[in-house]
């Protein structure tokens, strides 16, 4: 059988990763559609074009993935298949007609359609996620599904090391499917969209700690953005102060109001519940904010307070 032709849309770890499968698995690689860094953004992931330089691969950045111009270059690769990896734009109508196309997704669907589908997993608690590779439709993340694989969310996990193991669930998952794919004997299993739900993209401003909250669900806000996302924080003292490494104290109770304080030398995090976050590591400006550098910030801000008070 001739090697079948793909156009695919990548970015991030997960594109890097399910490109390679392709390459390995005998796809011809016609296209790759992906998008330019940010300048703004942190980028600790691989880079979709260094591969495409490195295999000699045809790659454009552009802006608008509903532009006439891309349309014409997806069919102008005349591909039998495409595919989609962690691209971050929708793709319209017009495009998704051009071949039967595949789309990655970072959780075990239904569970946790839409944007930042590990963030949300952890955050909420998850004991376990994965990926899925599912057909695309206009509406996201309602296609049938093609392959799963399914990884452990463990209890001190953050959002990034569960991320790393959604890579290789994805890499997993496209591996063993491909053969079908190429061959058109692929499975599909209905995608039912009664079950989970759909959660929308994350900002920076989410990730402010609520210290009322019970401390589990503070810790949970912790693993879910900490970095190299933009990580939980909160404001004392006119400062802020993010969170970098924490972990969940499972007997401590404290009488202290809720909020950051210093007990026996050491940063805490006091929740609604009484519990408490032990935080190894806590930034302010990017720079490790001391035990001793915290209790005179928090002593001067009771001193402000009570003399506003008086």
């Amino acid at each position: 059988m001739a090697a079948r032709r793909a156009v695919v849309f990548a970015y991030h770890n997960v594109g890097v990763r399910c490109l390679k499968v392709l390459l390995a698995g005998g796809v011809d690689v016609a296209l790759v559609v992906t998008h330019e860094d940010s300048a703004g953004e942190n980028i600790w992931f691989e880079s979709v074009i260094s591969l495409c330089q490195a295999e000699g691969i045809a790659f454009v950045t552009p802006a608008d993935a509903g532009s006439p111009e891309l349309l014409a270059q997806v069919r102008a690769a005349q591909p039998d298949l495409m595919f989609s990896f962690y691209y971050r734009n929708m793709l319209p109508a017009l495009l998704l007609a051009v071949a039967p196309a595949f789309n990655m997704h970072g959780s075990l669907l239904p569970q946790f359609r839409g944007r930042a589908p590990v963030n949300w997993a952890v955050l909420h608690g998850a004991r376990a996620t994965g990926a899925t590779l599912h057909e695309m439709t206009v509406k996201p993340d309602a296609g049938a599904i093609v392959a799963q694989s399914a990884v452990p969310i463990l209890p001190d996990d953050t959002a990034y090391e569960v991320f790393g193991k959604v890579t290789v669930a994805a890499e997993q998952a496209l591996w063993q499917v491909l053969p079908g794919l190429l061959d058109g004997s692929a499975p599909r299993r209905v995608n039912d969209l009664s079950q989970g739900g759909y959660f929308g993209g994350r900002k920076p401003e989410d990730g402010r700690i609520d210290w009322s909250q019970p401390a589990s669900e503070v810790y949970n806000l912790h693993r879910a953005v900490a970095p190299p996302y933009p990580g939980a924080f909160t404001d004392a003292g006119g400062q802020r102060f993010i969170i970098e490494k924490a972990r969940l104290l499972p007997l401590l109770r404290s009488e202290l109001p809720a909020g950051l304080a210093v007990v026996d030398n050491c940063i805490v995090g006091v929740c609604g519940d009484g519990r408490a976050l032990a935080i190894s590591s806590l930034l302010a400006d990017g720079e490790p904010v001391s035990p001793a550098q915290l209790r005179d910030i928090l002593d001067a801000c009771r001193g402000q307070a009570g003399e506003a008070k008086a």
